[in-house]
């Protein structure tokens, strides 16, 4: 036997039924969806047997999520008070495995209590954690926010 001169079993294979050639009805039979063109619709993912599919049931829109969304790393007084270091930034914090990424911004939060001293370098604190923090003899340094100078033309440079 050799690869060239294999073929299937006789009667296992059949001819492709020619649609459009010479029969009245073209060979779809005569009337229905599967006459018309592109009527196949039982085989396609959306169809369930005529009931409204899943696809067309779910809401249009998506929602909302905004691009200038800031999302915080949240870590919370508790857990600071298990650490031994007195001054907390985004590099302690990344090593004790209180945060995932050093450049994502942090948040504290007043959850649970403090009562060592620290020095906190964070980007946001909520009024709980900075109660805590300042009760317990710490202090919180925030980053400067950056403001973004609006150009004014003056009257002088448009007159020209």
């Amino acid at each position: 036997m050799q690869q060239h001169t294999l073929h299937p079993k006789k009667g296992s294979t059949h001819r492709s039924k020619r649609l459009g050639i010479g029969d009245r009805f073209a060979g779809r039979g005569v009337k229905g969806q599967q006459k018309r063109v592109g009527g196949s619709s039982k085989f396609s993912a959306a169809f369930e047997g005529g009931q409204t599919s899943l696809v067309r049931r779910m809401p249009k829109l998506g929602g909302f999520r905004n691009i200038n969304r800031v999302e915080f790393q949240p870590v919370n007084t508790s857990s600071l008070e298990k650490l031994t270091i007195d001054k907390i930034s985004r590099e302690t914090l990344k090593e004790a495995g209180l945060i995932r990424f050093k450049n994502k911004p942090i948040k504290l939060l007043g959850f649970g209590k403090l009562t060592k001293k620290l020095t906190c370098f964070v980007d946001a604190v909520s009024a709980s954690a900075k109660k805590a923090i300042e009760a317990a003899g710490g202090t919180i340094e925030l980053p400067v926010k950056k403001v973004v100078e609006k150009k004014v033309r003056k009257a002088e440079d448009s007159k020209k």
